[in-house]
């Protein structure tokens, strides 16, 4: 069984603008209530995070504004690509997400959507926004370890 591929996770879309907009404080994994159309249209990786977050309603966490490109061989029967999605979580997990967003200035945004074994995984973040300062801080930093990286590399060449 070398070639077993049922444990690999495989990566189909990352959210990079919410680690740059919002300092991750926690983060979740969540399952997705999706439709058939969905799921080869997320395999097929057309699906895009950008300006997408996800509210506790109720004893249920949904996702909002998550776009997930109509499957092009669905025919008639083809999914709404912009519509709320139900997330799988513990109650444990809903309940500590619903007391945590309660507070003011906390926004629980997704990270990434993969597979896991053979079901599509959303990794949540939950995060509090940075301001425009913290933003140019990171910025700075993430010039200043690329530099080095660089000043190591060539002393070693």
């Amino acid at each position: 069984m070398a070639n077993d591929k049922s444990h690999s996770s495989s990566n189909f879309a990352t959210n990079r603008q919410a680690r740059f907009d919002y300092t991750i404080l926690n983060e979740y994994e969540a399952g997705l209530i999706l439709t058939g159309t969905e799921i080869k249209s997320i395999r097929a990786g057309m699906i895009n995070l950008r300006g997408s977050y996800a509210r506790a309603i109720g004893n249920e966490v949904w996702l909002y504004g998550v776009h997930i490109a109509s499957y092009e061989n669905a025919g008639p029967n083809n999914h709404e690509p912009q519509r709320a999605r139900k997330l799988l979580l513990h109650k444990k997990e809903v309940s500590e997400i619903k007391d945590k967003l309660a507070q003011k200035g906390l926004t629980l945004v997704p990270l990434r959507v993969y597979v896991k074994k053979r079901w599509v995984k959303i990794k949540l973040g939950l995060g509090r926004g940075k301001k425009k300062y913290d933003k140019r801080r990171t910025i700075i930093d993430r010039d200043r370890e690329r530099e080095a990286s660089r000043a190591i590399k060539r002393g070693l060449e």
